[in-house]
């Protein structure tokens, strides 16, 4: 049951999102972004009004439950640009499916290299897909939930500085190039981004990140313990 001081956190919640929405816009500085002043906002108000995590959760949890059909609801674009999308189907498919075996190769590299337990490598190797969906999969092959909650944010957060500056330095002027090179390395905060260059791009990055998630579903479970043993 939502108490009043969770139902003050949960408006207080869409007010910091709505607000830093907005200095983003004005602004275009990443830092802006709500993935950076949500979270520094909330543990402000937390701290000085000595809120308890168990009464903000009260009321937060309901944005977490909202959050699975609103990744859904990136897939509602794709009907404008259907032609488009039905044009570079192919090669949309195939450039996400190497992005994934990329990022599952490179996320056990990085694990491996920095001495990292079997257990936190399987745990970053979902990091290049949404959270709900990241979550699932981080069970299904042993990982910890909580920390690949952690690494998705990261790779976010990375994928909001990086992505635009990558997009820059190899110089991609197609909407397809740079709507799927956000998609399949930053999921929602990429397609965040996308939608932010133009409605192609951040209809290109939603279906880009919807293929990344159901393809890493099915290979993950099958190469993350090949590459572990290969290396």
């Amino acid at each position: 049951m939502m108490t009043l001081r969770g139902l003050e956190s949960f408006i207080l919640t869409v007010f910091f999102y709505y607000a830093s929405k907005a200095l983003y816009r004005r602004f275009h500085l990443v830092f802006f972004s709500p993935l950076f002043i949500v979270p520094i906002a909330l543990v402000l108000f937390l701290s000085i009004s000595q809120t308890s995590y168990t009464s903000y959760i009260s009321g937060g949890k309901w944005l977490t439950v909202l959050l699975q059909p609103s990744i859904v609801a990136f897939a509602l674009p794709l009907h404008k640009h259907y032609k488009t999308l039905k044009k570079y189907f192919a090669e949309i498919g195939f450039s996400v499916l190497v992005g994934v075996v990329f990022s599952l190769l490179i996320s056990v590299m990085l694990g491996i290299l920095v001495n990292f337990k079997p257990q936190i490598i399987e745990s970053l190797e979902p990091r290049s897909i949404t959270t709900p969906i990241a979550i699932v999969v981080s069970q299904n092959i042993g990982g910890m939930p909580a920390l690949t909650a952690v690494f998705v944010i990261i790779t976010g957060l990375a994928g909001l500085l990086i992505g635009p500056l990558t997009i820059r330095l190899l110089h991609l002027h197609s909407p397809v190039s740079k709507g799927v090179l956000l998609g399949t390395s930053a999921h929602a905060c990429g397609t965040f981004t996308a939608f932010g260059m133009g409605f192609l791009e951040g209809t290109i990055a939603s279906l880009s990140m919807i293929f990344t998630g159901l393809i890493t579903v099915v290979l993950a479970p099958l190469l993350c313990p090949l590459f572990l043993k290969l290396f």
